[in-house]
Order: structure tokens, then C-alpha cells, then sequence
């Protein structure tokens, strides 16, 4: 099935790019020397894209704290918008950054997520997990797990937040895939039972790995990444070398496990309604196209946007791109969406 082949072709404002994205190094070797590049590169494009809808310092408040976690303790960074009269609180964000597993930090996203509170009168809570190869799936999922529940237990005291109000749960790129991770976990704990997440927010999301064994009614709807093998920015490459920092040869996880890949979870019910923002220059497009199916198709109300010819990340590294305007028009659109229950089904 080709039907989504067309989304390939590059976009218009990405063609004079190409040529030189084509004759770039080669990538660092010392994941050290890669994560620190890259995490400059994500906190500078996240500033520069942001830049002009930044909120003054007024508007919002940024506490970090430390959350305990299993062998040790990680920093989750909190921004709460300015309340417009005592006791006022808002619904509850709690993002995973992306940066393929092994980058990313509280930095990279941080403008983004300023703006998203502010806007969305939300208060954000950005979680800080720890990094492959030095720690290795789960602990990434655990750590997210551990900073979601202290979420809920702090929300009044420390978060200026009532889930009531809105829960949502969200990630870019890696991040995305860890948030589907914590949504399943999450949907079979009893303590969510009583604490419902609303919503969940994938941004260019993976769901597959790639050495994982793809059921043959799948086969023909999984084909982006030999499509987009040689995509700009995240080619499959580099798709499948990002998974190996994550999951290494003695790893007691099957790349077919639905706790890597929740693409393959059999069970997809129950699960809070989804926004999807997908680029279609990207190796992991279909994977998230059909993540995004195999969940309507269990009865879980979902929202998805494509923006044909765009790379991997466009909106971070372009953003005087218009589809990366229109990307931040339905980021707004999406958590509105969330806010208001979801109340109309793809």
C-alpha cells in the first residue's frame, strides 16, 4: 500500500535545503560529543522559534524539584502561569523531551513549554529522565512513571494544578514513544483509576522498533522508512542507531515486546484520547499513522495532522517554515481539543 507515498515529496520551502543537509558530516561516534551538540542545537532552535511568543517573566512562574526514583532521584522543572486570583489552579501537562533516548534535557524545550502554559493557561510539567546508553529501557518509562505519580500527589500543594480540570501526558520524538509507554502502564494501574488522564500529545512519535517483528496484515502499511531511508535530519540510519542506546543486543526486551514497542500492544483499549502531529518526510511516519488507527479502531478518539514533504523536527529547526506555523496553530488547537473533553472523533 503506497497510499501515503506522496507525502514524501519534499516541500517546497524544504528543497533548498536539502542539497546541504545532503553533505553534512558524518554523525559524532562519542555519544557524549553528539548529546551535547544536540541539545545546544534543540535549546537554540526552541528559543529562536519561540522568541516572539515568549511570555514576559511575569506571566509564569519555573520551579524546579527533585522526584525520588528507583536507584536515585531526577529533577522534573514545573511552570505554572500567573494566577489571576488566589487559589486559582489550572489543568496539569506533564511532557517527555524528545532527543532519540540519549539527548535532551530540561533546556531543549523549555520556551516551548513556556509558551504552552502561558497560552493554555495549563501549568507544564517537564521530566527530566535519565539517558540511554547509561541507563537502558526502563528506566526511562520509570522515571516518567515515578515523576507522574509525584505529579498527582503535588498537583495542589506544589503545581498550582487539579487534574480534574485536565490531565494530559505528552512527548516529542522519543519522548512520544515513552508517553505511549506510561499511557499503557497507566491505563492497568488501579492509582490512575482514580486519577484519569485526559489526554495524551504525540509530536512526531515513535512506536515501532525497527528490528521488531511486524505482523504480515502491517507489513503493508509500514513503509516510510524504506521510503524516507534517506529522509533529511532523522534518516532510518540514524533512526536505527538512536534505538540501539536505548536497547542494546543484551537486553532482556524483545524489540517485539509491547513494553518497547506499543505499536504491538494487542490490547489498545481504554486508552485517553490522542493528538498526532506526524511529518511526512519522516521514517517514523507510518508507524505513527497506523498507531493513530489501530487506536480509533479500539475506540479511542483521536486527532492527527500531516504535513506532507516536512523532515523530522521541521518546526524546531525551520520555524519561519508555514507549515511549521501551522504546526504551532495545531499544537494550540490540539490541547484545546484535549481541554474540552475531545468531544468530536476524528
Amino acid at each position: 500500500m503506497s497510499e501515503y507515498a506522496w507525502l514524501s515529496e519534499p516541500d517546497p520551502e524544504l528543497l533548498p535545503f536539502l542539497q546541504k543537509l545532503s553533505n553534512s558530516a558524518p554523525r559524532e561516534p562519542d555519544h557524549t560529543v553528539l548529546r551535547a551538540g544536540l541539545n545546544a542545537a534543540l535549546t537554540e532552535g526552541t528559543k529562536k522559534g519561540c522568541a516572539s511568543r515568549l511570555p514576559k517573566d511575569e506571566d509564569y512562574t519555573v520551579t524546579d524539584h527533585k522526584v525520588a526514583v528507583q536507584d536515585g532521584e531526577i529533577v522534573v522543572r514545573c511552570v505554572v502561569p500567573t494566577q489571576k486570583y488566589e487559589h486559582e489552579t489550572f489543568p496539569l501537562l506533564v511532557w517527555s523531551h524528545g532527543g532519540g533516548w540519549f539527548a535532551g534535557n530540561l533546556d531543549t524545550e523549555d520556551h516551548n513549554l513556556r509558551v504552552i502554559a502561558h497560552e493554555q493557561r495549563m501549568t507544564v510539567l517537564s521530566v527530566d529522565y535519565r539517558l540511554a546508553p547509561e541507563y537502558r529501557h526502563p528506566t526511562q518509562v520509570n522515571d516518567i512513571y515515578a515523576a507522574l505519580k509525584w505529579a498527582v500527589n503535588n498537583a495542589a500543594s506544589l503545581l498550582h494544578a487539579d487534574i480534574k480540570k485536565g490531565f494530559i501526558i505528552g512527548g516529542a520524538s522519543a519522548g512520544g514513544h515513552l508517553t505511549s509507554l506510561v499511557s499503557h502502564r497507566a491505563r492497568d494501574d488501579p492509582f490512575f483509576q482514580e486519577h484519569h488522564i485526559t489526554g495524551q500529545v504525540f509530536h512526531i512519535p515513535a512506536f515501532l522498533h525497527p528490528n521488531a517483528e511486524i505482523p504480515q496484515k502491517f507489513k503493508d502499511r509500514l513503509l516510510s522508512f524504506e521510503q524516507n531511508k534517506d529522509a533529511p535530519i532523522i534518516p532510518a540510519d540514524v533512526v536505527r542507531h538512536d534505538w540501539g542506546f536505548l536497547l542494546d543486543e543484551n537486553s532482556q526486551f524483545s524489540p517485539s515486546s509491547h513494553e518497547v514497542s506499543p505499536l504491538l500492544n494487542p490490547d489498545l483499549t481504554r486508552l485517553p484520547p490522542a493528538v498526532f502531529q506526524i511529518a511526512g518526510l519522516d521514517p517514523l511516519r507510518d508507524e505513527a499513522l497506523l498507531y493513530r488507527d489501530l487506536l480509533k479502531a479500539a475506540g479511542v478518539r483521536t486527532r492527527a495532522t500531516v504535513y506532507p514533504g516536512q523532515a523530522h523536527a521541521f518546526s524546531v529547526i525551520w520555524p519561519e517554515f508555514k507549515q511549521s506555523q501551522k504546526w504551532e496553530a495545531d499544537v494550540r488547537d490540539g490541547f484545546q481539543w484535549l481541554l474540552a473533553g475531545a468531544p468530536d472523533v476524528e
